[in-house]
């Protein structure tokens, strides 16, 4: 039976870049029996990142995220991977939602939703986001090969079902044609921190407002 994480959160402080945009942070600690996780996020970055997670090929994933969301991103995981990747893939999905969380804060000024088409190859796939607060993963795709290293394909989908639920996002991942589930995980990746990176950017339009019409999201 899976114990209750022990979460320890500590928000960013509201601090200055020299444009004079606040930077919003967080930094995560999650311990369970299984992983044990530390997180530090800027949303604010420049695609810094340091990734250990113990799997090879989700490192390689978490790294083209941070990179291409241009987003600053540590991870560091000790898990039960003797066993298999499945309680680290998923939890750090959760860790990472919950860092994201805590960063956007009340959400004030945000674009809100972002939506990229991305191409890998052979493979183009839509990823759509709603930062509106109502969880919901719809995932459309099917990947060919059972494995990716020592990662198990299925875990694409565990990582991003747990991510969308602890940030309370809406997020929606459709594969439109692709052949190598190798393309296929990258682009979903890829994409995923391309439409983040539209939807937590600052709409000056908006003047710090909340974007919605109920003023709270």
């Amino acid at each position: 039976m899976k114990s209750l994480p022990s979460l320890k959160v500590r928000e960013g402080r509201e601090s200055y870049d020299k444009r004079g945009d606040t930077l919003r942070t967080a930094e995560i600690n999650r311990k369970t029996n299984e992983t044990d996780i530390k997180i530090k996020l800027n949303i604010d970055g420049k695609g810094v990142r340091n990734i250990n997670t113990g799997v090879g090929f989700f490192d390689h994933m978490l790294d083209l995220f941070a990179k291409h969301g241009m987003f600053d991103l540590d991870v560091e995981c000790m898990g039960d991977v003797y066993i298999d990747a499945h309680h680290t893939v998923e939890d750090v999905g959760i860790a990472l939602g919950d860092a994201f969380r805590m960063a956007l804060g009340d959400k004030r000024g945000i674009n809100r939703y972002g939506s990229f088409y991305m191409p890998m190859d052979e493979t183009l796939s839509l990823i759509a986001v709603d930062l509106g607060g109502r969880n919901y993963l719809h995932f459309e795709a099917a990947l060919p090969s059972p494995m990716l290293g020592t990662m198990a394909s299925e875990l694409v989908k565990e990582f991003f079902f747990g991510f969308s639920r602890a940030l309370n996002c809406n997020l929606h991942i459709k594969l439109i044609h692709g052949e190598n589930t190798h393309h296929i995980a990258e682009s979903f990746f890829k994409g995923c921190a391309r439409a983040l990176d539209i939807a937590t950017q600052i709409d000056p339009r908006l003047e710090g407002a909340i974007p919605s019409t109920k003023g709270v999201i």
